[in-house]
């Protein structure tokens, strides 16, 4: 399965990218990726939102290229939320996580209560 972030990677060439620092091998990368929102517009216009199995694979890819940077992103099970960590390279220990996980048990529980809080008859 193919996907803009491969593609961009694939379309330069290894030596044109090895030439280049870091900084101009992700401003390149980057250049030739898709506009925000273009795989979102075009779910969408098929009739369908993106779900949890189609954001996977994009999600793990993401995190192979900025693993090294001390940035994962993982989608939490429960609430279908995409999770982003700042995580110290050298020890593993989470240093930021965004949403908290008090956010995330929170959202949780609203969600169980969801039907409870509001009701519709009349």
């Amino acid at each position: 399965m193919s996907s803009p972030l491969t593609d961009a990677t694939h379309a330069l060439s290894s030596s044109a990218l090895h030439d280049l620092s870091p900084r101009q091998r992700k401003e390149s990368i980057l250049a030739s990726l898709p506009t925000a929102g273009t795989m979102l517009a075009q779910a969408e216009s098929h009739g369908r939102a993106p779900t949890q199995a189609d954001l996977v694979e994009p999600i793990q890819r993401i995190n192979e290229v900025l693993r090294q940077y001390g940035v994962e992103f993982e989608l939490n099970d429960t609430t279908t939320r995409v999770v982003t960590r700042i995580v110290d390279r050298e020890t593993g220990d989470v240093l930021r996580q965004i949403p908290s996980e008090e956010v995330l048990a929170i959202a949780e529980r609203l969600e169980e209560l969801q039907g409870r809080l509001i009701s519709l008859k009349v």
